[in-house]
């Protein structure tokens, strides 16, 4: 079985969604709504007592907005997780690599990001994409997006609740996947349709800044046979920092400063940066 459990920004799930779960699982399920409209629980304390509640083999993660298109969907889980049981973690959209500096599971080179899902953007327009699976319909990755997740209902794997707010719970959970040695893959055989972006803000730079430290003897994350090179590094602290001084969060941009000086010591760059940090203090 599997226990589909959502954390709902209304008290329930619209009538649409709940619809479009029933008709399309194909399987036995449960269905977990955790009532958030108060705002009383983090992401990560949401998913731990919809996990707490649960019953079925695998549970679902689902944001409230989305439509899923493929039929039997709950059947395909069922046979991924039962031909490959060292598969913990499905996603829709994931990449191969994880940075070692603080950074989105999306701040990669586009042959490293693997997704399958059809994307809504706030001018009304709507991707569908479908790439990084060359001749397969499952690809591993090292972490997914929280969009979807199916993961193996592993009594030992659960949030971190150290961690606040409504970022980086799939980080998180990935994290843990690969820590109990675990695969993780994106498949191209479910597709579903997400009606919001993701929001970039300062509370997802702390929190990004945050999963890191908690994290940072597991990372990097990639093929061992071809580690990250120092480019995409180099340019996630570039992005990193920048994102930082946007919120005039100083002592983070320093200290993922000091990262990149040990990565790249000599860059104009640094220069350009502590005449920002200065002028900052000045004012």
């Amino acid at each position: 079985m599997v226990s589909i459990i959502i954390c709902s920004r209304e008290n329930t799930i619209s009538q649409e969604l709940s619809v479009n779960i029933a008709e399309t699982i194909g399987c036995a399920y449960e269905l977990i709504v955790i009532d958030n409209s108060q705002n009383q629980y983090s992401i990560f304390e949401a998913y731990n007592l919809g996990i707490e509640k649960s019953s079925g083999e695998f549970l679902c993660f689902i944001h409230d907005d989305i439509f899923i298109h493929t039929n039997d969907w709950g059947t395909i889980i069922n046979h991924i997780f039962s031909e490959n049981q060292d598969i913990g973690l499905i996603g829709v959209a994931g990449a191969k690599i994880k940075t070692k500096i603080p950074s989105a599971w999306w701040d990669c080179a586009e042959n490293q990001k693997v997704i399958h899902i059809i994307q809504h953007f706030p001018n009304r327009e709507k991707k569908k994409w479908n790439f990084g699976f060359e001749n397969e319909q499952n690809t591993e990755v090292v972490a997914i997006d929280g969009v979807f997740m199916t993961m193996r209902n592993d009594k030992c794997i659960y949030f971190n609740t150290k961690m606040k707010g409504f970022h980086n719970y799939d980080l998180n959970i990935s994290m843990e996947y690969k820590k109990q040695e675990y695969k993780i893959i994106v498949t191209n055989e479910i597709l579903l349709e997400h009606f919001s972006l993701g929001t970039v803000n300062e509370a997802w730079v702390r929190s990004t800044y945050e999963i890191h430290k908690i994290y940072r003897k597991l990372l990097p994350l990639g093929k061992r046979e071809k580690p990250i090179s120092k480019k995409v590094e180099v340019a996630n602290a570039k992005r990193f920092i920048e994102e930082s001084l946007k919120y005039s969060l100083n002592k983070i941009a320093i200290s993922v400063w000091m990262q990149l000086f040990y990565l790249n010591p000599i860059s104009k760059y640094h220069y350009r940066f502590w005449k920002r940090i200065l002028k900052k203090k000045l004012c």
